[in-house]
């Protein structure tokens, strides 16, 4: 445990800048020192973590309607509903005495309101890609996720003080483009059997979940600077621990309240993989989302909003291409165009941030990236 708490101090000294001019996140010019290695290694197992998490939540949300599910509330539930697994990081990680910041806690009504506003944020956010996921293939909603880096853009030019650069401006045309190509697609090959006007409601509902998510990242950011204002991984736990608690009790609510609960286990019955399978479906799409919810808002902390909606889309290409081996999606002419613009605008984005990185020192503290692990 001692090693742990040592562990965690020397990732704390490295990511903290220092001064609060300098703001720009992982690109700090450190010394190649065990520490440095040591948060290299913890950004890229979250990156990876973010990556298998993501994809295997959205396969697993695919397979769940494809072979006999059809509760709404069940398929958000189980995005949240995860989050009694990181009871043992809060235990692993609870060291209130290692702090070397002096700040003022929040009081708890600060801390209530944000974490149920946030908690509700996700709620939404999920309930909408739960219906995109329903009414769309696979392979055209993870392209539509895409968008969110458009969105991002915009929340972070407002929320975290991000700059719009011809690059940026690049990748959201780019995006946009690629969505767009995705709306006037023709539905024949659709496997989901949805008819047009699901089609389309679907398309819509994962452009507002995407606009969502963005924010819902910004606005983790914002929370970090202006309101937590520590900088202990205890601190993402907590706050993670409690925003999946009320999203899940918001699903929960909806489950009620729609009497979906009342099908689930003739639901479970019929599923056609069998009852296990529909058991293991669930906890393991729960296990996958959270792994991906968490490491998010690591990254989130460690370097920002942006860089984390950047690596969110790594797994762009991952999820069609497993949709067509898995599910037998037709990857048409149309989606092909659409995901090389979408990789063309993630590349984009991502080259804009390695220009941010890469800045000599006498201009870095320009930059107006502000990183979410500086308070």
């Amino acid at each position: 445990m001692g090693e742990l708490q040592e562990f965690h101090l020397q990732i704390k000294e490295v990511q903290a800048p220092n001064s609060s001019k300098d703001a720009t996140p992982i690109n700090q010019q450190l010394q190649p020192n065990l520490r440095h290695s040591q948060w290299w290694i913890l950004v890229a197992l979250n990156i990876a973590f973010l990556i298998s998490g993501q994809s295997a939540g959205t396969l697993l949300g695919r397979f769940y309607y494809d072979k006999g599910g059809n509760s709404i509330w069940m398929a958000t539930l189980v995005q949240t509903a995860g989050f009694p697994i990181l009871l043992l990081p809060l235990f692993l990680f609870r060291s209130p005495t290692t702090s070397t910041t002096i700040t003022t806690t929040p009081s708890v009504t600060t801390l209530a309101f944000l974490y149920v506003s946030l908690g509700l944020l996700m709620a939404g956010d999920n309930v909408m890609y739960s219906y995109g996921l329903l009414y769309l293939p696979v392979s055209t909603y993870s392209l539509l996720c895409a968008t969110q880096l458009a969105f991002n853009a915009f929340f972070s030019y407002y929320f975290n003080s991000q700059k719009f650069t011809p690059l940026i401006l690049n990748s959201v045309v780019l995006l946009s483009l690629s969505a767009s190509l995705l709306a006037i697609q023709s539905d024949s090959a659709d496997p989901t059997g949805a008819s047009t006007g699901k089609h389309v409601a679907g398309f819509l509902f994962t452009l507002g979940a995407s606009a969502t998510y963005s924010l819902w990242l910004s606005l983790t950011q914002l929370s970090f600077q202006k309101v937590l204002k520590k900088e202990t991984f205890y601190v993402i736990f907590v706050m993670q621990f409690y925003t999946s608690a009320v999203a899940s009790c918001a699903c929960v609510v909806g489950l009620f309240a729609s009497r979906e609960w009342r099908s689930l286990k003739g639901e479970m019955e019929g599923f056609e993989k069998g009852k296990v399978s529909y058991i293991m479906t669930l906890v393991w799409t729960a296990v996958s989302w959270q792994v991906c919810t968490v490491s998010s808002v690591v990254l989130v902390f460690m370097i920002s909003s942006l860089f984390t909606n950047v690596i969110s889309t790594l797994a762009l290409p991952v999820v069609p291409i497993f949709a067509v081996i898995f599910f037998h999606e037709k990857m048409d002419g149309v989606k092909v165009v659409a995901m090389l613009l979408a990789i063309w605008g993630f590349l984009s984005y991502f080259f804009q941030h390695y220009l941010d990185g890469y800045k000599p020192n006498t201009t870095r503290t320009d930059v107006n990236e502000v990183s979410g692990a500086s308070s």
